[in-house]
């Protein structure tokens, strides 16, 4: 996918749609707990082997921490094993082929594996199984404010539609000229207007069928 955006993003009234908290809400926290509680359990013994060649491979903590913006603007640390060296220069965006990444980490995040610890951030309630991915606070201050009300009004997700349809985003990054300025002029803008629709169309068999589309997509790798 190739998305070009040669003018800034221009605020535009979204139309506001007013879910009520309710058995619905009820329902899919139900799931996220349910089923990143099953997951946990099942694939313990495959983070324990994740861990270790983390450790092996190079220095450092085997998770990775960063702050991120939640639910109704509050900021939450977000948890992925490390797939960096511990010293590097700080960009916030990572294309294919990043020289900081390590060789445990390139195989962790084509597998997507990375992701597993958000099973831990589902379970404290900071995000939910599927909601729309959640920006550094640098990132989330250029969405539009009335873009960011919307994104905002929901837990952010370990998956969502975006991250189905930029599966391949790290190589998209890699063929831009600059990667930071691309995803500032061209991603982050189209990713915004895809969290919106996703946040007034949601739905909790919508739900159920993004979680099975994006089990599909890493077994198909």
């Amino acid at each position: 996918m190739t998305l070009t955006c040669d003018q800034p993003a221009v605020e535009t009234p979204i139309p506001e749609r007013t879910v009520t908290p309710g058995g619905g809400a009820r329902a899919k926290r139900l799931l996220d707990v349910a089923v990143s509680a099953l997951a946990l359990g099942a694939v313990w013994p495959l983070l324990l082997v994740i861990a270790v060649a983390i450790r092996l491979d190079s220095p450092g903590p085997v998770l990775f921490r960063q702050e991120r913006v939640g639910l109704k603007g509050q900021v939450f640390h977000i948890h992925k094993f490390r797939s960096m060296m511990v010293v590097h220069d700080g960009a916030l965006v990572s294309a294919a082929g990043d020289s900081r990444v390590t060789r445990v980490g390139r195989v962790l995040r084509k597998s997507k594996f990375d992701e597993l610890p958000q099973l831990l951030d589902v379970l404290a309630g900071d995000m939910s199984l599927v909601g729309p991915r959640p920006e550094v606070p640098r990132y989330a201050e250029l969405w539009p404010a009335s873009m960011r009300q919307t994104i905002l009004s929901v837990r952010p997700g370990i998956t969502d539609p975006v991250s189905i349809e930029l599966r391949n985003e790290a190589e998209e990054l890699a063929a831009a000229t600059d990667p930071h300025q691309y995803y500032v002029d061209s991603l982050l803008p189209w990713k915004a207007i895809r969290y919106v629709d996703y946040v007034q169309t949601r739905s909790f068999a919508g739900d159920l069928a993004i979680i099975c589309r994006t089990v599909l997509a890493v077994a198909r790798g």
